[in-house]
């Protein structure tokens, strides 16, 4: 009947947008047709991400009207050496890590800090003290 297509609520629809950050965090604002504060930002299961400001981030719009909105992923700029498939994962200050095709793990950083046990062919690692007073060199 007429009157039963009359009173349905609004289908939800979904929509994307790119746009540029103005707040920083893991609740972020973002400038796309107009500024939309405390954002939530969401990545793939297990990777914390905080947009930096100024950053152009995709903007993801759903539920009715598309007011329920969320950060989604930021606009990419992969190394040039990086083949399909593999993974890096970047920070700031040059801090990276990379999975390569061949099974290479690559940790790349001014400073890398282990914290727990580190085994190497599961072995527990034990350095070298083969110096003096057991320093290396």
């Amino acid at each position: 009947m007429w009157l039963s297509k009359k009173t349905r609520p609004a289908a939800p629809t979904a929509d994307a947008d790119l746009g540029v950050t103005t707040i920083a965090g893991g609740s972020a604002g973002v400038l796309t047709r107009g500024e939309v504060r405390a954002l939530p930002v969401y990545g793939p299961g297990g990777y914390a991400w905080a947009p930096s400001s100024g950053q152009t981030v995709l903007v993801i719009k759903g539920g009715p009207g598309g007011r329920e909105q969320c950060v989604a992923g930021a606009m990419q700029d992969p190394p040039a050496d990086l083949a399909p498939g593999e993974i890096a994962i970047q920070g700031p200050g040059g801090a990276e890590i990379r999975l390569r095709s061949g099974g290479t793990v690559e940790i790349r950083g001014n400073t890398v800090e282990i914290w727990g046990r580190l085994l190497i062919d599961g072995q527990a690692y034990k350095p070298c003290t083969c110096g003096e007073g057991g320093a290396l060199g």
